[in-house]
């Protein structure tokens, strides 16, 4: 009983010791950094020092461009022989006012790669353009002309003759970004001038749909409507990303092109004014479970050839649709973001070893690959052909596709699978599922005879598009070339 009490004196002396360094503790652990495992600080205790350093090598983009008719007009779905009385109407008290004049602007961003003035963008920036204004950070503007674009990446190029040097941006490593790592954004949202914004990576290699070299870093880093073009900045000040996308209505979903994948194409566009990628022809998909299972695939490795185009590499060397190929160049293919890659890779006038499977037998032949022409690509979903152009991808009807898009017997002209957003395609009203039968009262019979079709198209030209819309009939699309 004595040593109970004696305890209890004990502890009661000592109590207001122990609290006090509870106290202390608390306040440092609140005080102190957040620390990751090996003892550096997760949150930069300041962004305004890399911001500032970089701020000077941003500029805003601000451009204009005068359309004379064309664009979304008044559309009713109808049979091609009947007359729309709603059309009718509006032309009698209004006549041809639809096609009028009228300047088109809107905003961007890009930044400086080198002191003689030469600036990266997106190319749905500064696309289809009259007149492209740079407004540097001090406030300077520049008239800006466009050395070379590339649509499939959505990247151009574009050059401004300034007074003096001017700061420019160094390239990072986005191989080496880290998901989870922080990252800057520096932009024109909106219209409002430099603006700065962090986050971090929050994925890398998304793909979007938006074509065949679609290999995105992912951010929480805010980007909206004027920051395309803009850099994503590592804590070194050094581009790991260009922003370029954001999903509408995904609050924290942003999207940059990866540096790495950018800078040669930069390289190209400043040297030659275009890009010259490698092609062999072929339409292509993935082999996944009900793929695999309809062509009696056993392995679902490599990708499934679905038709090879007469007269184009591939075709000349031997491969043929059903083919699945495996590899290319010693180089395994799994998707179909590898076979586009490695083949855009290669200089035309190679001759590269693919090796395929032909039901259960492994071959190998050479191919000499050709010249991609720039606005012909693969289909972003290695169906088709895409029109870089317009923004679509196309495919061929064959009864095949005929079944999987439940198209009956519309069996003429070619199937639209994918309409890229703010496109000219999109913009004039093409959606997924159209089948466009007439270009310019010409049938259209293939993917082959749509691009002679377009070819044949004058830029600047006026284009009539006869389309049917699944469930809807026939639709009169109007666009300008």
């Amino acid at each position: 009983m004595r040593h109970a009490r004696a305890l209890a004196v004990h502890r009661e002396n000592h109590t207001p010791l122990f609290f006090a360094l509870m106290i202390l503790l608390t306040a440092l652990l609140l005080t102190a950094p957040p620390l990751h495992a090996e003892g550096v600080p997760m949150i930069p205790a300041d962004f305004s020092t890399l911001a500032e350093t970089a701020s000077p090598s941003v500029v805003n983009i601000r451009t204009e461009k005068r359309i004379n008719g064309g664009g979304p007009v008044s559309r009713h779905f109808q049979s091609p022989n009947s007359k729309d009385p709603m059309n009718e109407l509006f032309d009698r008290f209004f006549g041809d006012q639809r096609q009028r004049e009228f300047k088109q602007r809107s905003l961007g961003t890009g930044f400086i790669i080198d002191a003689e003035g030469y600036i990266v963008t997106n190319n749905h920036v500064v696309e289809n353009t009259d007149e492209i204004t740079v407004i540097l950070k001090d406030g300077q503007e520049y008239e800006a002309t466009i050395v070379g674009r590339d649509p499939s990446t959505d990247l151009a190029l574009i050059k401004i003759d300034a007074k003096e040097a001017l700061p420019a941006l160094a390239f990072g490593d986005s191989e080496k970004a880290k998901v989870g790592q922080w990252v800057m954004a520096i932009g024109n949202p909106f219209g409002l001038g430099h603006t700065v914004t962090t986050g971090i990576v929050s994925a890398k290699g998304r793909v979007l749909g938006n074509g065949p070299y679609d290999d995105y870093l992912q951010t929480d880093t805010s980007i909206n409507p004027g920051n395309s073009g803009g850099p994503l900045l590592d804590l070194n000040g050094r581009v790991i990303g260009i922003n370029t996308a954001i999903i509408k209505g995904g609050q924290g979903l942003g999207f940059s092109i990866p540096i790495n994948l950018a800078a040669g194409i930069i390289a190209q566009l400043k040297a030659e004014g275009n890009v010259t990628r490698g092609w062999i022809g072929v339409s292509i998909q993935e082999i996944q479970g009900e793929v695999a299972k309809y062509y009696g695939l056993s392995r679902a490795k490599g990708v499934l050839v679905m038709e090879a185009f007469e007269g184009d590499p591939a075709y000349e060397a031997g491969i043929r649709a059903k083919d699945v190929i495996i590899a290319i160049a010693g180089q395994a293919v799994v998707s179909m973001r590898d076979l586009t890659g490695i083949i855009a890779a290669q200089r035309v006038g190679d001759r590269v070893r693919v090796t395929l499977l032909r039901g259960d037998k492994e071959k190998t032949v050479k191919v000499t690959v050709g010249k991609r022409e720039e606005r012909r690509t693969a289909g972003a979903r290695g169906v088709g052909s895409g029109d870089a152009d317009l923004g679509i991808d196309i495919v061929s009807i064959s009864p095949e596709i005929a079944r999987r898009y439940k198209l009956g017997d519309n069996m003429d002209g070619v199937l639209i699978t994918g309409v890229k957003p703010l496109s000219k395609g999109s913009q004039a009203g093409l959606i997924h599922g159209d089948i466009i039968k007439e270009i310019n009262h010409t049938p259209v019979k293939s993917e082959d005879g749509y691009f002679k079709i377009m070819e044949a198209v004058k830029p600047g030209a006026q284009m009539d598009i006869l389309i049917v819309r699944q469930g809807r009939g026939y639709a009169l699309v109007r666009l300008v070339k």
